[in-house]
C-alpha cells in the first residue's frame, strides 16, 4: 500500500488553504463589527416605516393608490416582524451563554 501517492496533490490543496487564510484576516480587518450590521439593518426597517408613513400620506393626499400603500405597509409589517424574530432569537442566546458554568 502507497501512502504517499497523493501528497503532491495535497500540496496543492495546502497552497489554497494558505491563501484563504491570508485573504480571511485581510477580510476580518475591513469588515463591519456585528453592531455596525445589527444598526444598519435597523436603519433599514426604519426606513421601511418611515417609506411606508410617507406613502399613507401620498395616499391622503391623492398622490398614490391603494396598491402602493398596501405593498409599503405589508413591507414595513414584515421587516419589523423580522427584527422582532432576531431580536428574541439573540436574546434567548444571550440567556443561554449566561446559564453556562465555566
Amino acid at each position: 500500500m502507497v501512502v504517499n501517492k497523493y501528497t503532491p496533490n495535497m500540496r496543492v490543496f495546502q497552497q489554497d488553504l494558505v491563501e484563504v487564510h491570508k485573504e480571511g484576516q485581510v477580510n476580518s480587518q475591513q469588515g463591519s463589527t456585528f453592531s455596525q450590521v445589527l444598526k444598519g439593518e435597523l436603519d433599514k426597517v426604519n426606513d421601511k416605516q418611515i417609506q411606508s408613513e410617507n406613502v399613507i400620506q401620498g395616499y391622503i393626499s391623492g398622490e398614490k393608490d391603494i396598491h402602493e400603500v398596501m405593498v409599503a405597509t405589508e413591507e414595513a409589517k414584515l421587516s419589523l416582524e423580522l427584527a422582532l424574530q432576531i431580536r428574541n432569537k439573540l436574546i434567548n442566546v444571550y440567556e443561554e451563554f449566561n446559564k453556562m458554568q465555566v
